[in-house]
């Protein structure tokens, strides 16, 4: 298997993998479908920033020309960012396709951490994670997110899964796949724009390094899968429950009426939330993307201790 003929690897990346440096795994969904141009980019390169001035080397991954891209430049980062919502949305399912093509992909939670198993890369920091949808006892909509924290060995920390989905249906579906869910410094699951949910992590850890020897002792046990390292939303920039919940409820209520399923569903309703909040629930997806970050590089430096 020639790997090196679909996967790119930044000289930087390889460099710093090779000298046991903490390295951080960023998505591109966030950039091409999760806020307007140039707000997209500016954020990207913040969260790499942060990374950096945390003493770790952040590794964005998208697929660019039919390569899986761990480390985009600056100019990647661009490129997608003004290709904006023109960029498919890839999931497992669409690499054999974008890639045989040589086309474009932005990289959702399951393909990036695709992209860094591949590179060797361990711990990927993001916003929030997909999940069980409302209603996916009859509509079977389940995240492919879920399936890759089952099989795919690399940390991913977020700030809960979104609130537009059915919390303790993921929760459930997580512990039947043997997915440890922890809480970072909370016994409560985040829910994305709040820090409370209802709904009870399996761990509560208070030190980048408990999370970090945890994933270690999964690694060294060949125990497949992944881990959920859930990171509460800073409380200054968390929003009401009963207000942000409301508004969830209006959004998956024009969702139905319009028909929108699948794929569409998350940009869809994270759209409609955001414009029914005034533009208050991208300030703090942004700022709950910059928490994991420095969570993210704590925790890398921590596994490249040994």
């Amino acid at each position: 298997m020639d790997l090196k003929k679909y996967l790119s690897v930044s000289p930087e990346v390889q460099e710093a993998i090779a000298a046991g440096k903490p390295v951080v795994a960023l998505e591109s969904t966030i950039i091409s479908h999760g806020m307007p141009y140039p707000q997209n980019v500016e954020t990207a390169l913040n969260v790499e920033k942060i990374i950096r001035e945390a003493g770790a080397i952040p590794a964005t991954i998208a697929i660019i020309k039919g390569k899986i891209t761990v480390g985009l430049s600056p100019e990647e980062i661009e490129y997608l960012g003004k290709k904006g919502l023109n960029v498919i949305k890839a999931s497992r399912r669409d690499l054999p396709v974008l890639l045989a093509r040589g086309e474009d992909g932005a990289t959702t939670v399951t393909t990036t951490m695709i992209g860094a198993a591949l590179a060797g890369v361990k711990v990927f920091a993001t916003g929030g994670i997909g999940g069980v949808h409302r209603g996916a006892e009859t509509t079977m909509d389940i995240s492919a997110d879920l399936e890759e924290l089952a099989q795919t060995p690399v940390m991913v920390i977020c700030a809960g899964a979104k609130s537009i989905l059915d919390l303790g249906l993921t929760l459930e579906y997580l512990e039947t796949k043997g997915v440890p869910v922890i809480g970072y410094q909370t016994e409560e699951l985040p829910a994305f724009y709040t820090r409370t949910s209802g709904f009870k992590v399996d761990y509560r850890m208070d030190t980048p390094k408990e999370i970090a020897d945890a994933f270690r002792v999964k690694l060294d046990m060949g125990l497949v899968g992944g881990m959920l390292v859930t990171n509460p939303i800073p409380e200054e920039y968390s929003m009401d429950p009963e207000y942000i919940n409301k508004n969830i409820a209006d959004a998956i209520e024009e969702a139905n009426q319009l028909g929108i399923k699948g794929k569409e569903t998350t940009p869809f309703l994270l759209d409609k939330i955001q414009k029914l909040t005034g533009g208050d629930s991208l300030k703090s997806n942004i700022q709950l993307v910059f928490n994991n970050a420095r969570l993210g590089a704590a925790v890398a430096a921590e596994l490249v201790k040994g």
